[in-house]
């Protein structure tokens, strides 16, 4: 139940895990930077994003996720006893950076809304990639206190039974992937992830979150063996081989600069729901201000896996442009470079 051995980590020699994954990303990013990103072919390809205006998480964003729901298609008919996971983004819990993961009262008003819509379980999952201590990552992300006012299990995707599926991407070397085998259990897993800029992928939402379905005891902390197989690639055969279902982005405040972890705050004010994650991630990147085609998982995902192109993007709601709001860029972060989409 481990990756292929040419990409198993070592834990001796005189080279750390952490040294080879940085001087890895650092390649990585370096290599991206001086990409040239090209147009794929689409044809065919389209898919429908909801964008909606949410200011703050005081409001009713349980209505505005359920909006958003029914105007892709997700009713109470298609959702009416199903069993659902959520997945939060909860990289790096500080009770004083809450806008480092998925607000807890996001993931509240998410669960709310599949319950009102007939759902039979609600359940959260994650595998965070950084601290090992689940309890603490619920504690100090203001996670815990919600999941037990509002009675929602919670699932630890790091050391759960395994399953290993074939890899249906074909962009790293892993012949097979190991997911949480609870995954069985559910109907529907769905990505709750935060609007956010990532010092090496460039952004991070619905696509780069599933991340945190991969289980630690398997991938590593903070999921090594995925990184050096390219971070791009990995997030292509993961979502490519999961075949998740649904996005619901958290833009409400996002995280501008060096993020995953140590960017500011950026108060978006936004939530973005669709099906199709590629398509969904596009469209969080334009309300960015970033080019989705300079994202190299989107870029490899175009043509494959769903449109990026707004042209085939049905935009539900309101437009993009009407929403958008730029997303501070670190010059000298190479990840950064070439993502900031033109001003018309």
């Amino acid at each position: 139940m481990s990756p292929d051995s040419k990409t198993r980590t070592r834990k001796g020699g005189g080279t750390t895990r952490r040294r080879v994954l940085l001087v890895g990303a650092a390649g990585l990013a370096a290599t991206a930077a001086g990409r040239r990103y090209l147009q794929n072919d689409e044809a065919g390809l389209r898919a429908e994003v909801f964008i909606a205006k949410q200011a703050d998480y005081q409001g009713d964003i349980s209505g505005t996720v359920l909006r958003g729901l029914r105007e892709i298609g997700v009713d109470e008919a298609a959702t009416k006893g199903k069993r659902i996971l959520l997945k939060p983004n909860l990289v790096e819990p500080h009770p004083e950076r809450t806008h480092v993961n998925t607000h807890p009262l996001f993931v509240r008003a998410v669960a709310e809304a599949f319950l009102r819509l007939g759902a039979a379980v609600v359940a959260v999952g994650e595998g965070q990639g950084h601290r090992r201590d689940s309890l603490l990552v619920l504690e100090d992300s203001g996670l815990l206190e919600v999941l037990q006012e509002d009675s929602l299990r919670f699932h630890d995707l790091n050391v759960d039974e395994l399953k290993m599926v074939p890899n249906a991407g074909d962009h790293t070397q892993f012949k097979s992937l190991s997911f949480p085998g609870l995954f069985d259990s559910y109907d529907w897993i769905v990505s709750l992830p935060k609007m956010k800029t990532h010092h090496w992928a460039g952004a991070t939402l619905s696509m780069k979150n599933l991340f945190g379905v991969m289980p630690g005891i398997v991938y590593g902390w903070p999921k090594t063996a995925l990184h050096l197989q390219g971070i791009e690639n990995s997030v292509v055969d993961i979502y490519a081989t999961l075949q998740p279902h649904l996005a619901i982005v958290d833009g409400i405040v996002g995280m501008e600069g060096d993020g995953p972890i140590m960017g500011t705050a950026k108060q978006a004010g936004v939530i973005v729901v669709g099906r199709n994650f590629p398509a969904v991630d596009a469209t969080c990147a334009r309300i960015m201000g970033l080019r989705p085609e300079t994202i190299p998982y989107l870029n490899i995902a175009s043509g494959q896996l769903g449109p990026i192109r707004n042209a085939n993007i049905k935009q539900l709601g309101e437009p993009y442009e009407a929403v958008r709001t730029d997303f501070e860029l670190v010059g000298d972060i190479p990840a950064h470079q070439q993502l900031r989409l033109a001003t018309s």
